[in-house]
């Protein structure tokens, strides 16, 4: 069969045949998740610190790039909640130019990442990790729209989590009540209208009802308009982003997190999609498309993009199937925004921060984190510092530190379970029939487990146990699935030990990954290979040759 891991899906679809059923599907789910998704570019975009119409841009950009290259049949792609937070602090510091920068090198990382091979690995990032800074992420957007969901009269929003609360509390005698009616009426159609129909999105008849009423009543509230005067009616012709060679190296980071939530977002949509239709997403080709999206957006002003699950989900359940909703929803995206974007200035900020306030909510997980505080104490420990860094320091920190230290916990219980014991008699271990006959002389020592750098200080714990130097040293490693360069360099010590001691190594059941690596380390070599055999029993059979014969005789 032939190798289809960096063909994009479209090209199955077509080769398959794509008809005009499949097409009218395409286009009604396409047109209903690119009305969705247009209130949702906009938000998103004013709430990473850029112009509104940067997000549309986005959507549309990165809508059709995603979906030409896509991994996935039905993957919807645009800007999304989960980079408001790194978006908001590389502008606030860096100025676009510096975002620009920061998404073409992430766009790079992920064509890497893609052409590696990388798409099954992104996947391993911890359960805790993605909870904790979801979580987190879902509790700094819902903070950054209480101003506006409140109508506070606020000179400057401080930087940090803790100050901004503060601060809010300090204003809270400003509510603007026109606009806190406005942002609780648009959270409230939002939940109450899948109840009447789920054709019609709720985000949208939420701004069309909060919108006429702020314009009929003239409500003092404040718009799109307001804030950031009219939103540009046309499409921003292609042009080289400016690329500060001096900003590279300050945003290395900030540029892994977007490769690295891109990734990791796209891939969980996938997975998701996969569930839902039965079809099977590449990963790996999933990643070029995130990349190549995110290389284009900066030629066009845009923010950075990945994969939304929830506009995903809704392509799905209106009927479509195939990277052509996706094409289809960009391009409605591109009409509404030419046509209608003047319009869309009359938007309060306030029904903008109640469509936030509620994609926080669902972004939170809070049911998942709740259950996750009954795992292990080392899990909840990774769950709740990757939470509280995204919070209180950055985001960057916080997925750094969460990964590191859940690698760290998986080595500490991988060196856990691996054992070493010292077989002293028949019994040992309940398999007396193994080392029945061990002849005096003969000392055998098992290694039960992955035989790392985490379990070599148990190892050489262990090991000087011994009453008394053997004359032959047996070591079992027949449930050895795997050893590293640190295990290999304290096995090396042992058998240095053992030959300035006069003792006689040998080495039992091995696998052939184990071998190899004791081959290219040359300690085969060194040992004989006449003493690397396949079970214990010949083990025992070769050590009782060395201690009967001229081998194990005193020179």
């Amino acid at each position: 069969m032939k190798n289809r891991t960096f063909e994009p899906k479209i090209i199955s679809v077509l080769r398959e045949g794509y008809g005009l059923a499949p097409f009218l599907n395409d286009l009604i789910a396409g047109l209903i998740v690119g009305i969705v998704a247009l209130p949702l570019s906009i938000a998103f975009a004013i709430a990473s610190g850029v112009r509104p119409e940067q997000g549309l841009i986005t959507a549309f950009v990165a809508g059709v790039a995603i979906s030409v290259f896509s991994g996935s049949r039905v993957q919807i792609g645009g800007p999304t909640g989960a980079f408001i937070i790194i978006v908001f602090n590389i502008v606030q510091q860096y100025g676009y130019d510096g975002l620009a920068t920061a998404t073409l090198m992430a766009g790079i990382l992920l064509v890497a990442m893609g052409a590696m091979r990388l798409g099954d690995i992104i996947k391993y990032i911890p359960y805790p990790v993605t909870v904790g800074f979801t979580s987190g992420i879902a509790l700094v957007i819902f903070t950054t729209q209480v101003p506006d969901f409140l109508g506070l009269r606020l000179e400057a929003v401080p930087e940090h989590f803790t100050d901004k609360w503060l601060t809010y509390a300090h204003h809270l005698p400003t509510v603007n009540f026109a606009a806190l009616l406005l942002a609780l009426l648009t959270v409230l159609i939002i939940i109450v209208w899948p109840r009447i129909t789920k054709r019609i999105p709720g985000t949208m008849v939420a701004i069309v009802i909060t919108t006429a009423l702020a314009h009929i009543f003239h409500l003092p509230v404040e718009t799109i308009t307001s804030r950031f005067g009219e939103i540009a009616g046309h499409f921003p012709a292609p042009h080289l982003p400016k690329i500060s060679l001096g900003l590279v190296s300050h945003l290395a980071s900030p540029a892994l997190t977007i490769a690295l939530l891109a990734g990791i977002e796209s891939l969980l949509s996938a997975v998701v999609a996969d569930g839902m239709i039965g079809t099977r997403h590449r990963s790996n080709m999933e990643l070029i498309a995130q990349g190549i999206a995110n290389i284009l957006v900066p030629f066009f002003q845009g923010i950075p993009a990945t994969g939304a699950i929830a506009r995903t989900a809704t392509n799905i359940k209106n009927g479509g199937r195939t990277p052509f909703a996706g094409i289809i929803h960009a391009i409605a995206i591109l009409a509404l925004f030419l046509f209608c974007g003047k319009w869309a200035g009359l938007i309060p900020m306030a029904t903008l921060a109640g469509i936030l306030v509620v994609v926080a909510y669902n972004m939170s997980e809070w049911r998942h984190f709740r259950k996750l505080l009954k795992s292990p104490r080392g899990d909840v420990l990774v769950l709740l510092l990757t939470f509280g860094l995204t919070v209180l320091v950055d985001l960057t920190v916080a997925i750094e530190v969460g990964v590191v230290l859940a690698a760290f916990l998986f080595m500490h219980r991988m060196a856990e379970i691996t054992h070493f014991d010292i077989v002293e008699d028949d019994g040992k271990n309940g398999r007396p029939h193994e080392y029945a006959g061990i002849p005096e002389g003969v000392e055998i020592f098992e290694i039960n487990g992955p035989f790392f750098f985490g379990a070599a200080d148990k190892f050489r714990d262990t090991i000087t146990s011994f009453k008394k130097k053997p004359k032959v040293l047996i070591l079992r490693m027949s449930a050895v699935p795997a050893i590293d360069a640190t295990a290999m360099t304290s096995l090396e010590r042992l058998i240095d030990a053992c030959e300035a001691d006069g003792t006689k190594t040998i080495i039992a059941g091995v696998n052939r990954r184990v071998f190899r690596t004791l081959r290219h380390t040359g300690l085969t070599e060194r040992i004989g290979t006449e003493n690397i055999l396949p079970d214990v029993q010949l083990a025992l059979a070769r050590a009782i040759i060395i201690v009967d014969g001229p081998e194990g005789r005193p020179a």
